[in-house]
């Protein structure tokens, strides 16, 4: 493809995202007294996705989509075109009045030649970055570097880290925020490892790249995109001369391993019941689950809805003794859910829920749930 041709991709991708980021804004200025935080972020990202879809189906409709926000279609990893999306990165922030720190990300993945094309719009504060117009970031004059991480998981290895570099860390929400900090020279680095998945950093690396920034995986390997699972647990992005300190720091404090695409995706399950909220949990259209012989969900929409507002939910206290065993599609969660049982009481069940997941999403739950033995 022409250089040309990557620009028209650029441009296409600031308009979308720009367009999205306008309507965002009004979603929230016209709901955002109606809907509580999470409703607004829903609301946010359903409007923008389809905003997004129709675009992209009008100007390349040949063309595959990988959005957050959509069902997965496994054929897109024989295409050779993906627009790679996340209508509402940072839906939690969206949602919360005086908060800028939020982004829509419209990527181009090609195959062979990696992301072509990319842009992050940042509506609350007026600002498209694109790979058409990525500048290098300017070299900061500050005495002290400074490392953005996530407001709400940060890696724990990272504040030893902040410790040997001699670097502040920012708490700030939305991957795609806290790389464009960086490509503008505000920040130095970003630096995650929580879990994420393609469309969370597809745009922002693109971006950050064409501006001159090392991106990579905190283990030094490359950042792959367009996987049959779209699981990207971790990256950092930082100045390109301050790589070379930031990896060796990496190396010596992000030991641990991280976890497989489907562990991760049980693993969102299982702490919905806590939280009660699915957000982040990836259910296929028709996916069923089965609990002691029991039918009680029939599609992905039913099982969400009960993991959010389902009576038999609200008693769980904590998930504990949680372990995994994975093998082909399946992964196997065993662990104790403590559930009250009065105002003052408390009882404890043992609970082992097996998940198939042939693909990007969880396709069924059967889960089996006894009397804890009195010994445990």
């Amino acid at each position: 493809m022409t250089d040309d041709a990557h620009h028209e991709d650029a441009r296409l991708a600031a308009e979308i995202a720009s367009g999205a980021g306008e309507l965002l804004l009004t979603v929230r200025a016209i709901e955002g007294d109606a809907l509580g935080g999470r409703e607004l972020g829903r609301r946010g990202d359903h409007a923008a996705d389809t905003y997004i879809l129709e675009r992209l189906a009008a100007a390349r409709p040949g063309d595959a989509v990988l959005s957050e926000e959509s069902a997965d279609d496994p054929s897109r990893v024989d295409a050779d075109r993906v627009w790679i999306v996340d209508p509402l990165d940072g839906s939690k922030e969206y949602g919360m009045p005086g908060h800028s720190d939020w982004a829509v990300h419209v990527a181009l993945w090609e195959a062979g030649k990696g992301l072509t094309a990319g842009a992050v719009a940042q509506p609350a504060i007026g600002v498209v970055h694109s790979t058409d117009d990525a500048a290098p970031a300017p070299r900061p004059m500050r005495r002290r570097p400074r490392i953005v991480i996530s407001g709400s998981r940060p890696p724990a290895f990272v504040f030893d880290l902040a410790r040997d570099l001699g670097a502040d860390l920012i708490r700030m929400g939305s991957a795609g925020a806290k790389a464009m900090a960086v490509v503008r020279g505000e920040a130095d680095a970003y630096i995650h490892a929580g879990g994420q998945w393609e469309w969370d950093s597809a745009a922002p690396v693109a971006v950050a790249q064409a501006a001159g920034l090392h991106c990579a995986r905190i283990d030094g390997s490359a950042l792959e995109y367009n996987r049959p699972h779209p699981y990207l647990p971790d990256l950092v992005i930082c100045r390109a001369d301050w790589a070379p300190a930031v990896m060796a720091a990496l190396a010596e404090h992000a030991t641990a391993p991280g976890e497989s695409p489907r562990v991760a995706m049980a693993r969102a399950y299982i702490r919905s019941l806590i939280r009660h909220d699915a957000t982040d949990v990836r259910l296929a259209a028709d996916a069923w689950r089965v609990e002691n012989g029991q039918r009680t969900g029939d599609s992905g929409a039913e099982i969400r809805h009960r993991l959010e507002h389902g009576a038999e939910y609200l008693p769980i206290r904590r998930v504990r003794d949680l372990r995994f065993h994975e093998w082909h599609h399946s992964v196997v969660a065993r662990f104790v859910l403590d559930v009250a049982a009065g105002p003052t009481s408390e009882t404890s069940v043992s609970v082992t829920e097996h998940f198939e997941i042939p693909a990007g999403e969880i396709r069924s739950i059967v889960a089996i749930i006894e009397p804890l033995p009195q010994n445990s």
